[in-house]
């Protein structure tokens, strides 16, 4: 289905966070949380996912309960921007098991990978072993994350 002709209203809009705070919540509680009957809640949520507004649901995962003692940012920039080279590169990172996010960017780097590791040790090791050795990188600079914090805003865009 089309997304973009949709307009989210408020009601939509209180859903998106209340599901944003805990997609679990049960449609009753969510309903009174709204202000709606519970049928017409359902019938709200059912057309968000329809629209793909509402993509999926997902498990936070508990970064200490995985051991991964430490998070990071690994900046990086390819010797050449082409197709195959992007592909290859992102190929590359989804398949390692330290890899949490991917992010490609515009500006002067190319990538942004968070990672996560058991500590510093492990750290060194997949930037040495998995992103020094690969023919298309050119740069790459590591920055540690001290703090994670996930917005539960849904952004207001008219």
């Amino acid at each position: 289905m089309n997304t973009e002709n949709y307009e989210l209203d408020s009601i939509d809009r209180a859903i998106l966070t209340e599901l944003r705070n805990d997609a679990r919540v049960s449609n009753k509680d969510l309903a009174r949380k709204v202000g709606l009957a519970p049928s017409t809640c359902l019938e709200r949520v059912r057309r968000l996912e329809q629209r793909q507004v509402i993509s999926g649901y997902h498990a936070e995962l508990s970064a200490r309960a995985l051991k991964l003692g430490v998070q990071a940012m690994i900046v990086v920039r390819l010797s050449r921007h082409t197709k195959s080279a992007v592909e290859a590169f992102r190929a590359h990172v989804l398949s390692l098991p330290e890899t949490l996010q991917l992010f490609h960017v515009a500006g002067s780097d190319d990538f942004l990978v968070h990672v996560g590791v058991r500590d510093t040790e492990h750290l060194r090791q997949l930037v040495m072993d998995a992103f020094t050795e690969r023919p298309e990188v050119a740069h790459l600079q590591t920055e540690l994350i001290f703090e994670q914090v996930r917005s539960l805003n849904v952004p207001v865009f008219d």
